[in-house]
């Protein structure tokens, strides 16, 4: 014979402090096992979201980063050459050379430097990035010294408001734009003419090249031809492959470091919920005794103690992805180290996280119940009843 559930939820409710304080102490475990996952979950939808699946991005070989390559000009009229390339509207191949350099700007408020990435692209750079959209102002007029600052760079950086001037690359740039990069890391970068940054930091070649591919399947056949070419000495990457490999040193630290902690303090609320069903066997003696002599058999005893250690798992667990959920509001900013530039991006709570996070709860809770519950039903009645 089952023990009905209610009699597990009004025991909890009868222990309100002490159920309080468990479930409490199980949620701040699961706000920070869901906050390190939201977190790196939302660094790698901020770089994998700065690329587009059709577009090919092309460095030089074993450059792990835009700022580590080069690309000549030559080198960049075979690419415009090929195929596999889009052309656009006007018949002209949808192709952006990029220049990418680091610079240092100052934190408002502290005035701390950090490196921001300055982009300089090609006429298709914005039609190459769609996500990107001027939300105030214009944008920059190829052969000009202007430049457009993206939504998180003027946020959290000093002198980059609209209408000012910022002085780099041995020059003055007017900031005549701001720009919206859709939460992806083209947020954190200040873009202007690629030919102008050139002659400003005394370049000869440029950093990447991004092409449109006329047809995603195309790539295969597109990286074959660059692998082929004897006058190359580049390789492509799909955008979103490339963006997502820049985020993957820094997740994996993320990821190793919240969960080291995650585990560290589950520790202590295993032990808490433990402490606090062997607390309530040793209360509930007699009435354990009084259940057996009514003839609920020791599988339903432990069931039911068993039942109370979980649900006080799922109440902790709520309360802490409810907590967590709420971290989504927040946009923090640190150094990629595959750039080293600053980026910015946002905790990502999805279906997967709160499952994650509810499955290490409940996981809390049944570690914290089972001995508890062991013990409470394998007692014997005759000794229940006479300890009453």
């Amino acid at each position: 014979m089952a023990i009905p559930i209610s009699y597990s939820l009004r025991n909890l409710w009868a222990r309100k402090l002490t159920t309080a304080l468990t479930a409490g102490g199980m949620a701040l475990v699961v706000f920070v096992f869901a906050t390190v996952l939201m977190l790196e979950q939302g660094l790698r939808q901020t770089l994998v979201s700065t690329g587009a699946y059709d577009n090919a991005l092309v460095i030089r070989r074993a450059a792990g980063t835009e700022v580590q390559s080069a690309v000549d000009r030559t080198q960049a009229a075979v690419l415009e050459s090929r195929p596999e390339v889009a052309l656009g509207p006007d018949g002209v191949p949808l192709v952006s050379k990029e220049v990418v350099v680091l610079i240092s700007l100052g934190k408002k408020g502290s005035g701390k430097p950090s490196n921001v990435v300055i982009r300089g692209v090609g006429d298709a750079g914005l039609t190459l990035r769609p996500q990107v959209k001027i939300v105030e102002g214009r944008t920059f007029r190829p052969g000009s010294s202007e430049i457009i600052v993206g939504r998180s760079i003027e946020e959290r950086f000093s002198g980059v408001a609209l209408g000012e001037r910022l002085r780099f690359g041995m020059r003055e740039w007017t900031i005549v734009g701001l720009f919206d990069g859709g939460r992806s890391g083209f947020d954190s970068e200040i873009w202007g003419d690629a030919d102008q940054m050139i002659q400003a930091f005394r370049r000869s070649m440029f950093s990447s090249v991004l092409v449109r591919l006329n047809d995603a399947s195309a790539f295969d056949s597109f990286t074959a031809a660059l692998t082929d070419d004897q006058r190359l000495t580049l390789e492509a990457k799909r955008e979103t492959v490339f963006y997502a490999e820049q985020s993957e040193t820094l997740a994996r630290f993320i990821r190793i470091l919240g969960l080291t902690l995650s585990i560290i303090f589950s520790i202590g609320a295993v032990i808490g919920a433990m402490i606090t069903m062997y607390a309530s066997v040793a209360n509930r003696t007699a009435e354990i005794g009084t259940l057996r002599a009514l003839g609920f058999r020791r599988g339903s005893i432990l069931l039911a103690f068993l039942f109370e250690s979980l649900l006080l798992g799922v109440i902790g667990g709520a309360i802490g992805v409810a907590g967590a959920s709420t971290m989504q509001l927040i946009t923090i900013s640190t150094v990629n180290w595959q750039s080293f530039a600053e980026l910015a991006f946002s905790f990502d709570l999805t279906p997967g996280i709160v499952f994650a996070a509810m499955t290490f709860a409940v996981g809390m809770g049944f570690l914290g119940g089972v001995l508890p519950a062991a013990q409470a039903s394998r007692m014997a009645i005759v000794d229940a009843l006479r300890a009453a």
